[in-house]
């Protein structure tokens, strides 16, 4: 792994390169920097969603997975390196279990909208399909390994139901979608 930084304005980045974990320096629009500043923006939002009112569980859940996307980020930085295990997507598959299965079925399709804490949930998971897209795009070019994609598709999922759960919280409901067709129909 690279050397931490002791110094935070280099000037190493103004040829419009930056270093990678192996000490490589690419492109500052490369696709696995990319891929990595889309990681690191969804860790930031997470951040930002656990300043709201989160129940606990939910919010130790959210402060393990900023601790696994700093994994992510990691590998990201160093090509042909782990540090995602596949037991951090497992758990994500059983958190998402737990809190579907409190959820009632939806019927219709639902806006990104409710309470803050929902709607910061529903950035996030706009932000991880995003990033979701960067690894792709990043593993079409280069080997990656497959729990990098898995971790990010099932973290979206997650957090949406998490929104759902969120706006359920204070005894609020989702938000649906007024269709014309569905409407109509």
């Amino acid at each position: 792994m690279g050397q931490r930084l002791t110094q935070i304005a280099t000037r190493t980045g103004d040829d419009g390169t930056t270093g990678l974990g192996d000490n490589t320096r690419v492109p500052k629009d490369h696709l696995r920097v990319q891929a990595m500043g889309d990681v690191d923006e969804l860790n930031s939002h997470i951040g930002v969603l656990l300043c709201e009112e989160v129940p606990g569980p939910m919010r130790e859940l959210l402060v393990d997975i900023q601790h696994q996307l700093f994994n992510l980020g990691g590998e990201l930085s160093i090509p042909g390196f782990e540090l995602l295990k596949a037991e951090a997507v497992l758990a994500l598959d059983d958190a998402l279990a737990h809190y579907n299965a409190q959820l009632p079925r939806l019927q219709e399709f639902i806006l990104p909208a409710g309470t803050r804490a929902a709607s910061q949930a529903h950035v996030c998971r706009t932000v991880a399909r995003r990033a979701e897209r960067a690894v792709v795009a990043l593993g079409r070019q280069e080997p990656l390994r497959d729990a990098p994609r898995q971790y990010l598709n099932r973290l979206s999922d997650l957090l949406f139901v998490l929104a759902r759960t969120l706006n359920r919280q204070h005894g609020g409901d989702d938000v649906y979608w007024k269709s014309e067709r569905l409407a109509r129909g």
